[in-house]
């Protein structure tokens, strides 16, 4: 194996490692106004919609620093253009229910006074062992001081003691009877 061969695969084309540290700081300083001058809101992972939004941000930041098929300017274009579609989208669904319907779900109530809703849970494809698992997480030893347990609109599972009464609980889905 010769030392051109090795540095080839271990560093690559030393042109290219410029571009990559040039676009690199490049982008992540666009990403950084774009997402300043949006608002909080752009990054926050409230609900699935939220996540998608940035799974795909952190995509295209990756491909333009890493794709030599993307220019910076194409890659700043398209952070712009999702981040701008995402502050659309949720500042309809503040104004209309429709829009609200369309891209977020309801959080689901998945137990309560007692009971494990079964229904819910299969509907949500939750298992009482994750159930279990946000009791651990949230310091919860026993059922019995749990008023209710929400799967959230963001996929979390939310823990309601007894002393933190009702109020919480006036948006949630509950089970058909």
């Amino acid at each position: 194996m010769s030392d051109g061969f090795l540095q080839e695969i271990l560093f690559g084309d030393p042109a290219f490692l410029v571009r990559v540290l040039i676009v690199g700081v490049c982008a992540y300083v666009a990403l950084v106004i774009i997402v300043r001058l949006s608002g909080k809101r752009t990054l926050s992972s409230m609900n699935a919609f939220d996540f998608i939004v940035n799974v795909a941000v952190g995509s295209i930041l990756a491909s333009t620093i890493v794709s030599r098929d993307v220019s910076l300017a194409e890659g700043v274009l398209a952070l712009g253009i999702l981040v701008v579609l995402q502050y659309a989208v949720s500042w309809s669904s503040v104004r209309s229910e429709g829009v609200q319907k369309a891209v977020k779900s309801e959080p689901r109530l998945l137990f309560h006074a007692g009971e494990f809703l079964h229904g819910a849970m299969r509907r949500e494809r939750i298992a009482e062992s994750e159930i279990r698992q946000a009791l651990r997480s949230e310091g919860v030893a026993s059922l019995e001081g749990v008023h209710a347990i929400v799967l959230e609109t963001n996929g979390n599972l939310s823990v309601l003691q007894k002393s933190d009464g009702m109020g919480s609980l006036v948006d949630v889905a509950r089970p058909r009877r």
